[in-house]
């Protein structure tokens, strides 16, 4: 048999491979759980949301729509649940002047859909700040990867306050906010005064 003052050392040192394997495989669940990509939306219904506002919100064919009506009223769809760093990812479609967007974690904070009703052009993919009341800077390129009345993606990340966007497969524009906080819900937007419909589709979100 081996000599005792072997068999001891080896057995401290594969108890000690032992749990560095548990401990990476454990750690490598733990990311891989934060990581993963959740769906916001089912296809069928409202489910996981919580309508602010008029009652604007309907899903059908797969598709969540926002549709004003002759009152014109202001309505915001917010998930249940609050996110704090994310990757927020959808599929948008509108015709002619839609003022939406997704705000972020509270409603000062917004990247827009469509049509300023201030600036009357299309500010897709800019953040507008409303206690500032002004879009701080404007996404770049745009016009020519915007596709209206066809399907687009919209890929928001958002790590703290620092946003960074992309549509259709191309980043046009990172900006950090100062007005950003740590957590809460996203939201989708029906903007007030405006006869106007929006479409969404294929909606998901990965915490970072």
């Amino acid at each position: 048999p081996a000599p005792l003052s072997f068999v001891q050392p080896l057995a401290m040192f594969l108890t000690m491979k032992t749990l560095v394997a548990l401990f990476v495989v454990t750690l490598m669940s733990a990311v891989s759980a934060a990581a993963q990509t959740t769906p916001l939306f089912d296809g069928k219904s409202l489910s996981g949301w919580k309508v602010d506002g008029a009652a604007y919100w309907s899903v059908k064919d797969g598709v969540l729509i926002g549709q004003s009506d002759e009152q014109k009223r202001a309505s915001t769809l917010w998930t249940e649940k609050t996110y704090t760093d994310f990757v927020y990812q959808t599929e948008f479609r509108f015709e002619g002047v839609t003022d939406s967007g997704v705000f972020l974690r509270h409603l000062d904070d917004q990247i827009q859909i469509g049509t300023s009703g201030s600036l009357k052009r299309d500010m897709t993919g800019s953040p507008y700040i409303g206690s500032k009341r002004k879009y701080p800077v404007e996404a770049q390129g745009v016009a020519a990867l915007l596709k209206e009345g066809a399907w687009n993606t919209l890929r928001i990340t958002a790590k703290g306050g620092l946003y960074t966007i992309e549509l259709n497969g191309r980043q046009v524009l990172e900006y950090l906010s100062d007005t950003a906080i740590p957590s809460g819900p996203i939201g989708l937007q029906v903007h007030a005064n405006l006869l106007m419909r929006i479409e969404y589709r294929n909606m998901t979100v990965t915490p970072l």
